[in-house]
């Protein structure tokens, strides 16, 4: 099997900035091994739940290395979440 068997959610560390209207926009996304990714473009902000991992909060589309993905502020929590890929295990 190959593949991603699933998603989880995964807490991570965002630098972002605040305008003086309260508007936050994500600028990169720190992996917890130290690995920095740059976001290329916010295409989409808006109130949303994670039907892959479950929660809710804050949607930003963003892309990242020309490819589109999600990332969430959870309002609740005060955090920042992917929804990370699980790799399938080979059978």
């Amino acid at each position: 099997m190959r593949g991603i068997a699933s998603r989880q959610k995964k807490y991570v560390e965002v630098i972002s900035s605040t305008n003086t209207e309260g508007k936050v926009t994500p600028l990169t996304i720190v992996w917890d091994t130290g690995v920095r990714y740059h976001i290329d473009k916010v295409l989409d902000a808006r109130q949303a739940h994670s039907l892959k991992t479950g929660g809710t909060g804050m949607r930003y589309t963003v892309r990242v290395g020309g490819q589109t993905t999600y990332l969430w502020f959870d309002t609740y929590r005060g955090k920042w979440f992917v929804e990370a890929k699980v790799a399938a295990i080979p059978d």
